[in-house]
């Protein structure tokens, strides 16, 4: 019910969620009940996501995020500090999966939470990558090779703070490649450096894509690039805590840069440099990494439907981290639903509506479909009946009173509560009259 209310709502304050006091105390009860966990609630939204996945190519893209509730730190207890050393909060690092073929949105694959309560190690360089909090990147990605293991293919796509020496040694087998934004100019087996040995290599390709506005940062405009690859020996730095780690790692690199002459006054030009364990041999091979490595933006916008700009999970005035930590569970999985459903508005990819809905749900959406469409084929839902498209399209229709649905947005969209309407109804005869009093 809580969750429901979340995504129906599209908040996580218990008193708007509630409705009533003792809803709200409900609620709160169940949030500090020991016997609910936020392991148990991650474990349960995964199942689905792994069934989904099954004979497909994954993206698993994984990325951290802080929780900030320094707002309310005077009557909050359990938490650490995030980032910036003094405001107190929590940390979620989700592994989500994406179809590397069409883009669907099928879920999440894990989600690691922790607190920070102690400041690192004076010997934090020379610890067991174990024991650093940088050891999420490799802990989450085999939790995810778990969940995936139905997967056809797994693509771990990551930034720069994952280029770890011990994860390229121990996560890549024959189902699972990893790709990863280079972070270290690494020394090559064959002697120099990294990125040197790339800006000696030829100009091997070039295209471009229009680079959308980043504000602040980059305006909007259509970038010219240059493509180099090839393959590289990295040596294992002398700082690798794991000594039983190959000496050397093969790898393929993939650098895209942008052209002077297409970076807008002194905009800083786009420029990523690729590791990956994919092998290419060609520039559309080269391409194909670069294109799969975009679709990090994913998880960036997991994370603002999450916080400020969607459920404004920081804004919860729960009062222990442990019950934070639930509700952040639930709002991450919210955040997913929303962003599924907004995927689904146009149609695109091959999401099933099993990926969001269960039995029950798909029954009551068929129930309702035929009271929305119009005469025409225009007014008519145009999807596949299984598909994830063809119930964001009866959910949208529901608050639109058109026979154009409107686009569900991925902050604060009307389709999730219409949707929980809808359910509430469906099965009374007169389900809209009651909706519109």
């Amino acid at each position: 019910m809580l969750f429901q209310r979340i995504v129906a709502q599209q908040t996580v304050c218990l008193r708007k969620l509630a409705g009533t006091r003792a809803k709200e105390v409900q609620f709160g009860r169940w949030l500090a009940n020991d016997k609910v966990t936020a392991k148990e609630l991650i474990t349960r939204a995964c199942a689905r996501t792994g069934a989904a996945a099954a004979g497909r190519h994954i993206l698993a893209i994984q990325d951290t995020t802080e929780l900030n509730h320094q707002a309310h730190a005077g009557r909050v207890s359990g938490l650490g500090t995030v980032g910036n050393g003094t405001d107190v909060g929590m940390f979620l690092h989700p592994l989500l999966a994406i179809d590397a073929i069409d883009g669907s949105c099928l879920g999440l694959a894990h989600v690691h939470h922790w607190c920070r309560t102690g400041k690192a190690a004076p010997n934090y360089q020379k610890q067991p990558i174990e024991e650093k909090e940088s050891y999420r990147w490799l802990d989450v990605a085999e939790a995810g090779k778990k969940c995936l293991s139905e997967a056809a293919m797994t693509t771990i796509v990551a930034d720069r703070e994952s280029d770890i020496y011990e994860e390229w040694a121990r996560l890549p087998d024959e189902r699972t490649h990893l790709l990863t934004r280079a972070c270290r100019d690494r020394n090559l087996a064959t002697g120099g450096k990294l990125y040197a040995w790339i800006e000696a290599q030829p100009v091997q390709g070039t295209y471009c894509f229009e680079a959308p506005a980043r504000p602040g940062k980059r305006s909007a405009h259509r970038a010219q690039m240059t493509v180099r690859f090839g393959r590289v020996t990295l040596k294992r730095p002398a700082a690798c805590s794991d000594k039983t780690a190959p000496a050397q790692i093969e790898l393929q690199v993939v650098e895209v840069k942008e052209l002077p002459e297409s970076v807008i006054g002194n905009e800083t030009p786009i420029h990523w440099r690729l590791l990956t364990t994919h092998r290419i041999t060609c520039v559309n091979d080269a391409l194909q990494c670069v294109d799969w490595y975009r679709q990090r933006w994913h998880i960036e916008q997991l994370f603002r439907t999450l916080k400020k700009q969607g459920l404004n999970v920081e804004s919860s005035q729960v009062e222990t981290g442990e019950g934070l930590a639930k509700l952040a569970c639930l709002a991450i999985q919210a955040a997913v639903r929303t962003m599924q459903l907004t995927l689904a508005r146009e149609g695109s990819g091959t999401a099933q509506a099993v990926t969001v809905f269960d039995t029950e749900e798909i029954a009551v959406l068929q129930r309702i479909r035929p009271t929305l469409e119009g005469r025409t084929e225009k007014q008519k839902n145009p999807h596949d009946p299984d598909s994830l498209a063809h119930a964001a399209w009866i959910i949208a229709r529901l608050g639109a009173g058109k026979a154009t649905p409107p686009k569900p947005s991925p902050v604060r969209s009307p389709c999730c509560a219409d949707y929980s309407a809808s359910r509430r109804y469906a099965m009374d005869g007169n389900w809209r009259g009651k909706m519109c009093a």
